[in-house]
């Protein structure tokens, strides 16, 4: 026990405020990248449709028994449908493993001897904590699974119906009337996760996102000479020293006009609405990179007023090309900028130094420990 508070201390003490000298490192692993295949997209955003079990339906029936061949209605009950939950985990990374389409069971019928069905089991589906639960194309949040353990039940089930004794009076000794189960209830929501990543990685087509992403982590997005072999996110974990890990997300690259759904411009944005800080990867082979800057803020501001002030710097690409750092000189603001090699993995640590300092002073501002 006292080794493990030691190693909470240990890492409360290394969050420290933008500047400090004390800042951790990024490390790297040894272990060799996997051969297999690329890796899997990540997915923040799905349309899923819950159906709630249907209720058993009622038994009609009448007891014989020796000597007493009208004994009566035993007649049972059926049981009740599986409820859909939504429940926050903390192991769930995204959206990818949700079917489309989740169905609860349905309850067993009624029996006789009055023998009531088996009601079923509730359908438990792991959601990322931070989801946002919307009903299909509306704007208004029915839940925000902020915290672990944190429930929100998607579709009732349909209730058990009755079997003919539940009817049994003195007015009527033999009923001969049952109830069908209720059907469950079906809805549709829109799920989106609140937070993608601590960092999003913004630029236009060729840019080198996906190679950079490669090079600060793990992760296997597709490289490839042509524009837009990202098609959706990709996260890569960035390791500290302190074992700290900050996601990192590869967006899609961004046209001219996305703001207006160019293309697929409006679902790449909204991938970029969800991450804390942003990096501006821009290519120093197409030279002018002031104007590269603007446009690309001037699409995030077209979507969402203010989207542009997150806490954010600017990554200049491929300086490993002859005349790239004439280039520079064209840049003007006061943003960070970090000249880097993607391919090479030249200028990688202080480029992770400041999102870990980011990181740290967002820890600092909201009070988070």
């Amino acid at each position: 026990m006292a080794l493990l508070q030691a190693f909470h201390q240990s890492r409360r003490c290394c969050v420290t405020v933008a500047g400090s000298s004390s800042t951790a490192k990024p490390i790297w692993s040894s272990k060799p990248r996997s051969t297999v295949g690329e890796a899997p997209t990540f997915v923040d955003f799905k349309r899923v449709t819950c159906v709630g079990g249907s209720g058993g339906n009622g038994m009609i029936s009448f007891l014989r028994l020796y000597k007493n061949p009208f004994a009566g209605p035993d007649g049972g009950d059926g049981g009740h449908g599986g409820h859909v939950i939504f429940e926050a985990d903390v192991h769930t990374r995204d959206l990818s493993r949700l079917h489309s389409r989740m169905r609860a069971e349905s309850g067993e019928h009624g029996q006789s001897k009055c023998c009531s069905g088996k009601r079923a089991p509730h359908l438990s589906v792991k959601l990322p904590i931070g989801t946002v639960i919307r009903h299909s194309g509306a704007e208004e949040v029915l839940a925000d699974l902020s915290k672990s353990k944190q429930i929100f039940l998607a579709a009732r089930g349909g209730a058990g119906g009755h079997g003919n004794h539940y009817y049994l009076s003195n007015e009527s000794r033999a009923p001969t009337k049952g109830e069908w189960g209720a059907a469950g209830e079906e809805v549709v929501y829109d799920l989106e996760m609140r937070l993608m990543a601590h960092a999003g990685l913004v630029g236009f087509p060729n840019a080198g996102k996906s190679t950079l992403l490669r090079a600060i982590s793990r992760a296997k997005p597709k490289v490839a000479s042509y524009p837009f072999t990202t098609l959706k996110p990709h996260i890569g974990m960035v390791h500290y020293d302190d074992y700290e890990q900050l996601a990192v997300a590869d967006i899609p690259g961004l046209l001219v006009g996305a703001h207006e759904n160019v293309g697929l411009g409006v679902s790449f944005l909204r991938h970029i609405e969800r991450c804390m800080c942003l990096f501006y990867v821009l290519d120093s082979s197409l030279g002018n990179l002031s104007r590269q800057l603007n446009e690309l803020r001037a699409e995030l501001d077209g979507y969402k007023a203010g989207l542009s002030q997150r806490p954010c710097a600017v990554i200049v690409n491929k300086m490993d090309l002859p005349d790239a750092e004439k280039t520079l000189a064209d840049l003007s603001g006061d943003l960070p900028v970090f000249p880097i090699s993607a391919k090479l993995r030249h200028g990688i640590e202080p480029l992770l130094i400041h999102l870990r300092q980011l990181y740290d002073r967002h820890l600092t501002d909201n009070n988070i420990v």
